[in-house]
């Protein structure tokens, strides 16, 4: 497959992902300087490893919450609760993923990931 196709592929997905909205707006963003990161993100990430056959969406934002909290990157965090929606998880998985995460992860970062995903729910009217 040409990078290209890889990259329309990858934008799929995003979007199915993360929702038109999103990436409505972080398109915007896209420039000079970061135009190649864009294009890398976008082929690699969700071309490659989004679309790979062994674990499906809900396993993977099962994965992707975990590490960002492991990881404490709250704003990619927050990004992938309200994406999580969109693969099928629920507010009371989140819960569980947070909940394992304390024991893993530590519980400084399982307790500001309840703040945070508690954030988003309020601001997705759930």
């Amino acid at each position: 497959m040409d990078d290209k196709t890889r990259f329309e592929n990858g934008n799929k997905t995003r979007r199915e992902v993360l929702g038109d909205a999103h990436v409505d707006r972080s398109d915007t963003k896209v420039n000079e300087f970061n135009k190649d990161w864009v294009d890398f993100i976008t082929r690699t990430a969700w071309g490659d490893i989004w679309q790979r056959p062994g674990l499906d969406r809900k396993t993977r934002s099962f994965i992707v919450l975990s590490v960002t909290i492991a990881l404490r990157h709250w704003d990619e965090f927050r990004l992938h609760v309200r994406a999580a929606f969109n693969n099928g998880l629920t507010k009371k998985d989140i819960e569980e993923v947070i909940m394992q995460c304390a024991i893993y992860a530590g519980v400084p970062s399982a307790n500001h990931a309840f703040k945070e995903a508690q954030e988003v729910f309020q601001e997705m009217g759930i």
